[in-house]
């Protein structure tokens, strides 16, 4: 990986700790339940209504396959720019935003607890663990991109 410092945030499912790039980032809102829509995908929860905006919602645990939780008050949602569009993802709480140097950034294995490589920009090495960085653009695949903006627009029409 480069050696230049990448801003990241971090957050926390379960008990681990996940980073994504900070320009991925349009904003953390505090969590609300979205509003549910027939034939969506297991791991998406619904859209939420952001800046007169439809946003689809995926629930990252169970993208994951990590059991689902309830909201907690530390819980939020992460609205990631992905290409034109705005995704929400629910994260267990967000920890913060800091810059990490290049040499502690790792090549992502091909498997990390489950996660494929195509999701992954790589392992942050840190006094206190391992972070998993995402590859914000990759967690979803075309036809699932596809699949969420269906889901918006079908919500923009009822």
């Amino acid at each position: 990986m480069t050696a230049a410092a990448q801003q990241v945030v971090t957050f926390r499912l379960g008990d681990d700790r996940f980073a994504a790039d900070v320009a991925a980032v349009e904003r953390v809102l505090r969590y609300q339940e979205p509003t549910a829509l027939p034939h969506l995908p297991a791991w998406m929860d619904g859209v939420i209504d952001y800046h007169r905006r439809v946003v689809p919602v995926v629930d990252l645990r169970s993208r994951f396959g990590l059991p689902r939780q309830e909201a907690r008050p530390e819980s939020r949602i992460i609205l990631f720019a992905v290409g034109e569009e705005w995704v929400g993802v629910i994260v267990d709480a967000v920890l913060e935003v800091v810059a990490i140097p290049g040499g502690e950034i790792s090549e992502p294995p091909k498997m990390f607890r489950g996660l494929k490589a195509q999701y992954l920009r790589g392992l942050i090495r840190r006094e206190d663990g391992l972070v998993v960085f995402l590859d914000v653009p990759h967690l979803l695949s075309a036809s699932e991109q596809l699949e969420l903006k269906a889901a918006a627009k079908a919500a923009k029409h009822e």
